[in-house]
């Protein structure tokens, strides 16, 4: 636990200073990637709460080259801090999903470009070879390198419901063979998936806590335009339980008490733009959400991982 006068959470912020002693900052990525729930190697139409313009920054255009890309994010990022380094984020879409002759060159362009110090890769954990972790190996001695395997359920039946086109047995056993190579590992979870009650989603906590993750990011279900999901909530909006903000700030904390106090969290929130959003509206940003997360451990005395069982 950390100490109360700082968080009472191991917060994303924590695990960076770790390594630098400098400020970094994430600069989001679009390479171009396809997905394979999207281009029928495994599914049609994506999952079903996907829209990716949803989380794409502006600057992250697919056409655009990695190094213009990080040049117009740095160009953004770069007033705050004199000293800042960063971090390439591939983001958008399944970002190891092409040939190891054709991903590794994106990679080495990123980390090669001026004041970048490391790499981020968001992927799915059925999109993870061999080769391309003999790769991650390799440069994790030099830079810093995360990896991010969109988990979003630990049950089969919801991953099923939202056309994730995989199992949780396969991200566990892609979790765990990226963290026997030494690599830090992190994982994505969407709260409040259609069919999961709520210790439904508290168990996911507890599942998690058992793999050898670095990193979780949470954030809450969005109801998106341009989505399977947003026409499944237009015609049965009565199977969707879509959280008020306190309840959900609840979640977050309850959800973090069974957590492994060993992880670090990234967010507790997700913010779609709000020509997209549909459901819910809660209209503040993702800082102040954690703000209030924070509040409501200090109210209710509590910290990340107080009911783990190791």
């Amino acid at each position: 636990m950390m100490e109360e006068s700082i968080k009472t959470f191991n917060d994303f912020s924590t695990y960076l200073s770790l390594h630098f002693p400098y400020k970094v900052q994430k600069i989001s990525i679009n390479a171009g990637f396809s997905c394979p729930n999207r281009d029928g190697t495994k599914g049609r139409g994506g999952c079903t709460y996907c829209n990716n313009k949803s989380f794409s920054p502006a600057y992250g255009v697919g056409t655009k080259t990695v190094s213009e890309q990080l040049k117009e994010g740095i160009n953004f990022f770069s007033h705050k801090y004199a000293d800042m380094k960063y971090l390439a984020y591939f983001q958008s879409y399944t970002n190891t999903y092409a040939d190891v002759e054709s991903l590794i060159p994106l990679y080495e362009e990123a980390l090669a470009y001026p004041n970048v110090v490391g790499i981020i890769v968001s992927t799915r954990p059925d999109c993870m070879s061999d080769e391309l972790l003999d790769y991650f190996e390799k440069i994790d001695k030099t830079h810093f390198v995360l990896i991010e395997y969109g988990v979003e359920s630990t049950l089969n039946k919801t991953l099923e419901r939202v056309n994730r086109q995989h199992t949780f047995e396969k991200s566990s056993a892609t979790i765990i063979k990226t963290s026997q190579r030494g690599i830090p590992v992190g994982a994505h979870m969407i709260l409040g998936l259609p069919g999961e009650s709520y210790q439904e989603i508290l168990s996911h906590a507890s599942t998690l806590s058992a793999l050898p993750l670095t990193t979780i990011k949470l954030h809450q279900l969005q109801i998106v335009k341009g989505t399977a999901m947003a026409k499944e909530y237009k015609l049965l909006p009565e199977s969707f339980h879509i959280f008020e903000l306190k309840e959900y700030v609840d979640l977050c904390v309850d959800f973090s008490e069974l957590l492994n106090p060993d992880f670090y969290i990234e967010r507790f929130a997700s913010q779609s733009p709000k020509e997209l959003l549909i459901a819910p509206n809660w209209g503040i940003k993702n800082h102040e959400l954690a703000q209030k997360v924070i509040k409501r451990f200090k109210e209710r005395n509590t910290y990340q991982g107080r009911l783990f069982n190791r």
